[in-house]
């Protein structure tokens, strides 16, 4: 089928809106026609090929849509279903057998790939393959093909259209406190930079009832931002040191701290401001190879780092948690997002890149 799809062309270079035939769905596909899609870190990072990914490309990873096909196969939903996509996961190895799809072990060619497991790809123009599968849906486009696996099912009482962040940013941020760090009600965290990510851990950290949440950042309007959301506390890592006014804010440190910058330099700091036995999560991606440094004694004092993907979580459960505690008013995520037109991608990508926007979501 014909579908109007956002094209990367070279390294760097803008989101050209062309024309391109989308394959049928094949026996465990699912063809969605996209609402709506969050703009996230990942496909700018992707568009600048920090990610090897082929071009020409079509990424997108945040997409909430309804329903058109499905494959012979298919049972997990049917026409005319609201639906939120995530990333995808084998389903078959180790980590996926345990019931953990964020660590599995096929993570990196099943959504970094370009193209199906079995190298084909799903777009084309002319003949000429157009690289899509972005976390097996390339959701910057009308119409998208993912499969059962990736595709989850959501109650259609809640505006579609603010749903797409929950695939990826909002679940990676939350999942991160609620799955991985599991913070006490009356401990203490710090989240190391709050953009959408880290808005999304405040969030869950004030759902579990933490009675010390600090917001680190360099941006102003971030830190505004955070305390509407729940923090307590915030510190400007631009005029002060954050490990010393951390240490002072709690009398000598955090229970539990979140990385989300993905800055080596942020990372020290966020291990540096626990306290004995404290537990620090990475969740910000930095380049291949980046290395970062830390005081072997200050980990031998009872400390520990986690990485994080994803928010540990299982979608089809995290993300229907997630919306529940939405119309509960108990996490107000939406109040995160700035729309856009889809014709106006390229002004949604700077305005993310510029800090303008905390979730840019463009609608279709």
């Amino acid at each position: 089928m014909k579908i109007r799809a956002a094209v990367v062309r070279e390294k760097g270079g803008p989101f050209r809106i062309e024309e391109v035939e989308l394959d049928e769905p094949r026996a465990d596909e699912v063809t969605v026609r996209m609402t709506a899609c969050g703009v996230c870190h990942t496909d700018l990072v992707a568009r600048d090929q920090y990610l090897p990914i082929p071009l020409p490309g079509v990424f997108g990873h945040e997409g909430s849509g309804v329903v058109e096909k499905v494959g012979s196969r298919v049972t997990k939903v049917k026409p005319g279903d609201h639906v939120v996509m995530s990333y995808l996961s084998c389903g078959e190895c180790p980590s996926c057998m345990k019931g953990m799809p964020s660590l599995c072990v096929n993570f990196l060619p099943s959504n970094f790939a370009g193209a199906r497991s079995d190298g084909s790809t799903t777009m084309k123009k002319g003949g000429v393959p157009i690289h899509g599968s972005f976390f097996n849906q390339s959701s910057f486009a009308s119409h998208v093909l993912a499969s059962e696996r990736n595709v989850i099912r959501v109650r259609d009482d809640v505006p579609l259209e603010i749903l797409g962040p929950l695939g990826c940013g909002v679940q990676t941020g939350a999942g991160g406190v609620m799955n991985t760090l599991h913070p006490h009600a009356g401990s203490s965290i710090a989240v190391f930079g709050v953009g959408s990510v880290g808005l999304s851990a405040v969030m869950a950290a004030y759902l579990c009832g933490c009675a010390a949440i600090i917001a680190v950042d360099v941006v102003a309007e971030r830190l505004k931002k955070a305390r509407e959301f729940g923090a307590t506390h915030t510190v400007d890592a631009a005029s002060a040191d954050p490990v010393k006014e951390i240490r002072e804010i709690t009398g000598g440190g955090v229970d539990y701290s979140l990385e989300c910058a993905g800055i080596p330099q942020v990372f020290r700091q966020s291990v540096d401001a626990l306290a004995i036995g404290g537990l620090c999560g990475l969740i910000g991606v930095a380049p291949m190879g980046v290395e970062a440094s830390l005081d072997m004694q200050n980990i031998l004092n009872g400390r520990a780092i986690r990485g994080i993907v994803e928010g540990d979580s299982n979608p089809d459960i995290f993300i229907p948690q997630l919306i529940d505690l939405y119309k509960q008013r108990r996490f107000p995520f939406d109040r995160m997002i700035s729309f856009y037109p889809f014709e106006e991608i390229n002004q949604a990508a700077e305005d993310s890149e510029k800090g303008k926007t905390l979730k840019a979501v463009l609608r279709f």
